[in-house]
């Protein structure tokens, strides 16, 4: 049975939802600087702001949800949040994509600390082998930042925060448990700062038998091993300097195989105050996605790295700060086997320049930023941004933006043998976003309504007509437009999180919509405490999406609940239940690939 979400009655119920609220809000202190659901986000503007000042449309998912909601995956952590899809070939470690307005996960930045991580090859993160247990904090910012971070930014940016060590004197932790699909959990860490110096090491191990991918199929097992480790001293004179180091490695099983994996980044960064108004912060970092993989159909190898320098120097003047850097980055793919024959390009270099300026007139607030970016494989491309907000009131933000971006063909859609396309064009798209924000003390709501045009979209389509997917083409034209309404509250001892999305991924040249993007979402979190106890619970609904680019093949909607409880049964002690997909429905957001049914987990957390 297929699910259909109607847009228009679904906002509506949404809204009259929210009025008795709103006239409740009305009354209550509106000082915006009380905001319990304002928070700061870094990702935005390369500058800490809050929600409401970043000119942007933003979700940020911080430690106390991310541990009430114990998720087994990030992608069931972003399922559903405001302009995020997520399809997945089954579940457990398979691989998935992440989707920010329309846009695939190779469209978009993934960031761990301000460090990237991605594959060369590829051109995207596998999110599906990251722990949510090894992070405490994700901002989720929408919209293009070509101009701030460079290739691929064209849907959004998501970052992932590690724990810093903020508390003094060491902290441990640690957390057991298991559950369905004979899944086995265990995790473990310290954290904490003694004068300057902070520190933060953890880690975690995670393994399940696993379920069919396929109707009639075998269970397919993953184990995933992470590991982090962060350092950072702060000088008396405001002198920082820092290391970061995490890595996953594990075993995943398919259908026609198996592979053994590594994902891992690591960093050194040091951040000099050279005046009163001029912090300057050199960062060098790299990121790996390995894979030896044993397969039915030939055996392969894939060793990306990505090696990144990267000079940020911030100047205050008064209210306003200009930011201006430069960036070096190498791909490499170096002793990489595809089985079918070798790449015949494998490392290619990027040079870029930027500059930002944040300016506060207030209420009238401007960003303005521009990037220069010099590829060897590409040339050169030039992105830009301009936002706009004004302060209507102490309550509500009105807000207006334009920027550019641009994707760079992969390693695999320009060189892979036999299946790629030496051709192809790099991506580049135009967005135009209005918003409208409301933040009180104890609740708020965002809208935004946005257009992208894309030109030379890059698809995998089917040439050879045998079903497989094989061949990158690009799409002279692409349009995504699409509308997002949030909303949250904190109110005694309820928490509500409320988002409703509509995209609409078109291509132009065809009139059909991308392939694998569902076109309207809800998202309900409903979290209570009862003293000791904590309840809570999750809506996810979608409707349909097309597995092909000639909407041949439709996936039919779903809908999904997943249930949590808390106790807090002695002082630092919490066990937690979770329930996901409590009504056990099948659905597939790949054509053919099963997600898990019901599961259900218990764990004991310390300190956590």
């Amino acid at each position: 049975m297929s699910y259909r979400l109607h847009t228009g009655a679904a906002m509506a119920t949404l809204s009259l939802a929210a009025l008795p609220l709103a006239v409740h809000a009305q009354g209550a202190d509106t000082n915006p600087g009380a905001a319990a659901l304002d928070p700061v986000v870094v990702t935005a503007a390369l500058a800490p702001q809050t929600a409401n000042e970043s000119l942007s449309s933003v979700t940020v998912l911080d430690e106390a949800t991310l541990r009430r909601k114990d998720p087994t995956s990030l992608t069931d952590l972003f399922r559903g949040q405001p302009g995020v899809d997520v399809s997945t070939n089954g579940s457990f470690g398979k691989n998935s994509s992440v989707y920010l307005r329309g846009t695939g996960s190779g469209q978009n930045v993934l960031l761990i600390d301000g460090i990237r991580l991605r594959s060369a090859t590829t051109g995207s993160a596998a999110f599906q082998y990251l722990d949510p247990r090894m992070f405490d904090r994700a901002e989720i910012v929408r919209g293009p930042r070509g101009s701030l971070y460079g290739a691929d930014a064209v849907g959004g940016v998501i970052q992932l925060f590690t724990p810093e060590g903020e508390e003094e004197g060491p902290q441990p932790r640690f957390s057991i448990g298991g559950g369905s699909f004979d899944i086995q959990r265990l995790s473990a860490g310290i954290s904490g700062r003694e004068g300057g110096t902070r520190y933060s090491f953890a880690s975690s191990h995670f393994n399940t038998d696993g379920q069919p991918i396929r109707r009639g199929g075998d269970n397919k097992g993953y184990d995933n091993t992470s590991a982090l480790a962060r350092v950072s001293h702060t000088f008396e004179e405001g002198t920082e300097i820092g290391v970061l180091a995490l890595r996953a490695r594990g075993n995943n099983e398919y259908d026609d195989g198996e592979n053994d994996f590594v994902q891992q980044v690591a960093g050194i960064y040091g951040e000099l105050a050279i005046m009163d108004n001029w912090r300057s912060r050199l960062t060098l970092s790299e990121s790996r996605d390995e894979s030896d993989n044993v397969a039915d159909f030939g055996d392969s190898v894939f060793n990306t790295r990505v090696r990144t320098a990267r000079w940020e120097n911030t100047f205050s003047y008064g209210a306003h700060e200009l930011i201006a850097g430069a960036e070096y980055q190498h791909d490499s793919i170096g002793g990489s086997d595809t089985g079918f024959g070798s790449y015949a390009e494998e490392a290619r270099d990027n040079r870029a320049v930027f500059t930002q300026g944040l300016l506060d007139f207030a209420p009238l607030t401007l960003q303005a930023s521009v990037r220069l970016d010099d590829n060897e494989a590409y040339g050169d491309e030039v992105t830009g941004s301009l936002a706009a907000g004004y302060a209507i009131d102490d309550v509500h933000t009105l807000r207006a933006s334009y920027g550019t971006a641009f994707k760079a063909p992969t390693f695999n859609q320009l060189y892979y043998p036999g299946f790629s396309n030496p051709a192809l064009e790099p991506e580049s798209s135009a967005t135009g976003e209005v918003g409208l924000r409301a933040q009180y003390t104890r609740w708020y709501w965002d809208l935004a309504l946005y257009q992208s045009d894309i030109d030379n979209l890059i698809i995998n389509v089917d040439t050879a007509g045998d079903g497989f997917v094989d061949t990158p083409q690009n799409v002279e034209n692409a349009r995504i437009r699409g509308a997002e309404l949030s909303s949250g509250i904190e109110l005694d001892a309820w928490t509500l999180q409320a988002a409703l999305t509509y995209t609409d991924p078109e291509n132009r040249d065809t009139g059909n919509r991308l392939r694998r993007r569902a076109s309207e979402s809800l998202r309900l979190d409903i979290d209570r405490e009862l003293g000791d106890w904590t309840l809570g619970g999750s809506l996810v609904a979608q409707n349909h999406r097309y597995e092909d680019a000639d909407n041949a093949t439709r996936l039919g909607g779903y809908g999904l609940v997943n249930l949590r409880a808390g106790w807090a049964f002695a002082p630092m002690w919490t066990a937690r239940l979770t329930v996901d997909n409590a009504f056990d429905k099948t659905y597939e957001t790949a054509a053919d690939y099963i997600n898990a049914g019901r599961a259900a987990f218990l764990s004991v957390h310390f300190a956590q």
